[in-house]
């Protein structure tokens, strides 16, 4: 049984992976968490002016937010009526980080599955949204659902590495477990920039080959600003339906994904993005 965390905030963006991990996770026995996180910042004035006088505000948010995950869970219960997915509502007053952190804790998470806000670029798109935080500062494996991405099937899945880190099994097993559910051909692109010395390109070679069938692997060297454009055309070209990563601070995933101008990394993800956490072996 897979436990499966779907932060919310009733955005269309939000709504539309709930869907997707629906059709993704359609053949698993989950249970869904669906958590809507609630700050300071999001009581604004009216709901102040509506609170009557015996019901305290944190009440007021916190009982319409509950409501409000309720009939979420209520509509895709009676949409996909499936039998092998339990569902529990999650409302939270906190940091958002914070209490993201926390329901995965208590709640064994497996997996988060998150939309990311509609934008002309990955970086935009991905990058600065709540998405990019949970990335960063949680250590659950995120799988990010572009605005608009409709799940048929991950026929494809690339996994790019950098060969800094050292690949052990427990650290890809939510990709695995993607991969086996889906019959999915594993890509490993191997990428290298000017100030890249892959020293365990051979040893994670070697790994894949040992925890994976039908891998493929292909290498890219590209100048660091133009990186981004070719994993992109590499995309593309090999009709990639979902892109994998190691995180790990100072990675490859945050040099890859630097700010830099629109202009010169033009990224638009139309893909799901998996994001795991290095482990030591």
């Amino acid at each position: 049984m897979k436990n499966i965390l779907l932060p919310t905030d009733f955005s269309k963006n939000s709504l539309n992976a709930i869907d997707y991990a629906m059709n993704l996770l359609q053949n698993e026995s989950c249970n869904f968490y669906l958590v809507n996180v609630q700050t300071a910042s999001s009581f604004i004035s009216d709901d102040i002016m509506s609170a009557s006088v015996s019901t305290s505000i944190y009440n007021t948010l916190i009982g319409a937010s509950k409501k409000s995950v309720n009939n979420i869970i209520s509509i895709v219960k009676e949409e996909y009526n499936n039998e092998k997915h339990n569902f529990f509502s999650v409302v939270d007053y906190d940091n958002f980080i914070d209490s993201i952190n926390q329901i995965s804790e208590n709640y064994n998470i497996d997996l988060i599955i998150m939309g990311t806000k509609g934008a002309s670029g990955l970086e935009k798109a991905l990058f600065g949204s709540n998405t990019v935080r949970v990335i960063q500062r949680c250590e659950v494996p995120v799988l990010a659902i572009p605005d608009g991405c409709v799940y048929e099937g991950l026929s494809t899945i690339a996994y790019t590495t950098n060969n800094l880190t050292l690949l052990v099994s427990k650290a890809l097993a939510v990709l695995n477990f993607i991969k086996q559910l889906n019959n999915s051909k594993l890509n490993i692109l191997h990428v290298a920039d000017e100030h890249h010395i892959a020293h365990n390109q051979n040893n994670n070679v070697a790994f894949f080959k040992t925890y994976f069938s039908d891998t493929s692997h292909d290498y890219l060297d590209s100048n660091s600003r133009q990186i981004f454009n070719n994993v992109q055309n590499y995309i593309k070209d090999n009709n990639i339906k979902m892109l994998a990563m190691m995180s790990k601070k100072h990675s490859f995933l945050e040099r890859l994904f630097t700010r830099h101008t629109v202009e010169t990394f033009a990224f638009k993800i139309n893909i799901p993005f998996l994001v795991m956490h290095s482990q030591e072996a």
